[in-house]
Formats: structure tokens, C-alpha cells, sequence
């Protein structure tokens, strides 16, 4: 018998056995077993629905309580004014720092700003521009930390119990500032002359240091005055 011939009988066969099985009686049987497997089918669907609609208050309660325990630096952030808050979360993404990380320098900005009579949103741009908000960087002349202050003129100035490095640590650093700051500007006359001392530019006629703390901080001024999340 050819290959062709054997395919073809055993294709017979199995007609043949298909067609055999399918008499009335046993169609009876075939109808009562298909029943049987969708009553099955169906009551485990229903089982499965209401065990779905038991656990979902379950399950929405717990995504409700991750989803408020997400956001914690927003909800951190409320101590500050709406202004600084929202200066915080654009800094935040374009410095690629936490919002945690930044609530103390924030703060400290906050506080000496109205101990200083400045506005915090400059004390925010100048550390911006001085240090990029790395309360760790040194200048090649020594300067440290966010708004690099060169320690050795400045000793004088350091809270008592500020610890081994106190201008390294952020807090510190942003009160000795903006103390700097403020003194520069009254023995100067004006902000602008002020800035240009600061940042060791008297000289320069075009004030370029003073521009670019003073767009900076214009920045973070229309930031906050309309309230959105504009990026870098």
C-alpha cells in the first residue's frame, strides 16, 4: 500500500470511528456531558465574579492609602510659603534633586530672608547659580558649599555650635550667606552693586554676575506667581 494510500485509511478510520460514536444514544450523552462542563464553567465564573467584587474595597482602600503615602515631599513641602513651595518643586526637577533634600535649604532660606529683610527667591537664586544646589562644592579658590563662602574670611561669622564644617552643612551655609549678603549690600548702596561684590565681579561694568542671579530669580518669580510646573 502506497504512503498516499495508508494516509488516506487511517483519515477513513477516524471518520469512521467519529460517525460511529455519534448515534442517538450517544448524542444523548455527549449533550449531558457538554451541560454538565458549562453549568461548571458558569458557577465558576459567578464565583470568581463576586470573590473579584468582595476584595475590590479591599483593593482600592490599600492603592488609596499607597497613593497617599506617595507624595510625601508635596505634603512636606506645605511649611513653606506658596512661593517658596512652588520655587522648591521647579528646583527639584531641574537640579534633579529630592524635594526632601531641598526642604531644609528652603526653609533656611525662608528663615534668614526674613531675619535679613531678602527675599528668599533671591537667596535661592544665588545659590543656584553659586553651587547648582550641591551643598558639598568647592571653588578652585576655595569657596564651599551652596552659596561658596570662602571660610577664612568669614569665620567670624559662624554660629556658635556649628560643628567641624559648618560651612558645608546647608543650613549653615545659607544663614552665613545670606548675612554676607545683606551686609554687602548695605555697605554698597544697591542690590546690583551688592550681587557684583558678592560674587567677586566689582569691576565688571556690564554686571553680568548681578544679571544672571537677577534673571534667575525672575525665573523663580513667574514660576511662582502662576502657579505651574514649568520646566528647565
Amino acid at each position: 500500500m502506497s504512503a498516499t494510500s495508508v494516509n488516506g485509511y487511517s483519515l477513513a478510520r477516524r471518520t469512521h470511528t467519529v460517525l460511529n460514536f455519534l448515534h442517538p444514544e450517544h448524542l444523548v450523552v455527549l449533550g449531558l456531558m457538554v451541560a454538565i462542563a458549562l453549568t461548571n464553567l458558569v458557577s465558576n465564573r459567578i464565583d470568581t465574579i463576586r470573590t473579584s467584587s468582595s476584595t475590590l474595597p479591599i483593593f482600592l482602600a490599600s492603592v488609596k492609602g499607597d497613593l497617599g503615602n506617595q507624595d510625601t515631599d508635596t505634603i512636606a513641602a506645605t511649611s513653606l510659603t506658596a512661593s517658596t513651595r512652588a520655587a522648591l518643586e521647579y528646583v527639584s526637577r531641574r537640579y534633579r534633586v529630592s524635594a526632601a533634600a531641598l526642604m531644609p535649604i528652603f526653609e533656611a532660606a525662608e528663615a534668614a530672608g526674613r531675619e535679613r529683610n531678602i527675599d528668599p527667591l533671591l537667596l535661592i537664586a544665588v545659590i543656584g547659580i553659586e553651587s547648582g544646589f550641591n551643598p558639598y562644592s568647592q571653588s578652585v579658590l576655595g569657596a564651599q558649599g551652596l552659596m561658596q563662602i570662602i571660610p577664612r574670611f568669614y569665620l567670624d561669622k559662624v554660629p556658635k555650635g556649628s560643628g567641624n564644617q559648618p560651612f558645608l552643612d546647608p543650613v549653615t551655609n545659607v544663614r552665613i550667606g545670606a548675612k554676607i549678603l545683606q551686609e554687602i549690600i548695605q555697605q554698597h548702596g544697591n542690590l546690583m552693586a551688592g550681587l557684583q561684590h558678592y560674587g567677586g565681579a566689582a569691576n565688571d561694568e556690564e554686571q553680568i554676575y548681578a544679571n544672571k542671579v537677577m534673571a534667575e530669580k525672575r525665573r523663580l518669580e513667574q514660576i511662582s506667581s502662576c502657579g505651574t510646573r514649568v520646566g528647565a
